[in-house]
């Protein structure tokens, strides 16, 4: 009897995350696009470890080429435009000095257009798996298996490292000018 309880747990724990996948990326948006103070420990930190992510994430994703062909290149191409995605972003955000210190607000468009990747990814993988279930031919040009997806990971975090690095620099002048 208690091994039946396994894949009834299993089931409630895939329709919960199920239920809670949109409310998720409604939260996603909602802080990506919330004005906040930039604190200079915490904007540093945040650097380095996505510094640290994206050299694992090459690394990875190179050893993964042995098995999931292009992948190397998927990632090299999302990390690249990711990263001038990231610069577009710093450049579009605004920025506001105050006594308490430098306020910032990413662009809310470019966060919509990250967070609609994002959940387009997912419904793809949902639609590439019901296709797969059919029989049906799952290749869709560019987007079939795991290159897209190491693409979309690469293009997120050379987003976020960009803007990051970018937002550290901006802070480091805006303490030398201020202060």
């Amino acid at each position: 009897m208690p091994l039946l309880l396994i894949p009834l747990l299993f089931l409630i724990l895939l329709a919960l995350w199920v239920v809670l996948l949109p409310l998720s990326l409604w939260q996603r948006y909602r802080y990506g696009r919330a004005r906040r103070l930039a604190r200079p420990w915490l904007v540093s930190i945040n650097a380095w470890v996505l510094a640290l992510s994206a050299a694992i994430f090459i690394f990875i994703s190179t050893i993964g080429a042995y098995w999931w062909p292009g992948s190397l290149l998927h990632a090299g191409s999302g990390l690249g435009l990711g990263i001038v995605l990231g610069l577009i972003g710093l450049w579009i955000s605004r920025f506001e000095i105050t006594p308490q210190g430098l306020y910032y607000q990413p662009n809310p468009w470019l966060v919509l257009a990250l967070t609609a990747l994002v959940a387009g990814r997912i419904a793809l993988g949902f639609l590439q798996v019901y296709w797969h279930s059919r029989g049906a031919d799952t290749r869709i040009a560019g987007l079939d298996g795991h290159g897209s997806l190491v693409g979309v990971a690469g293009l997120l975090l050379g987003y976020y490292l960009a803007y990051q690095w970018g937002l550290k620099r901006r802070l480091a002048r805006w303490a030398r000018h201020w202060r």
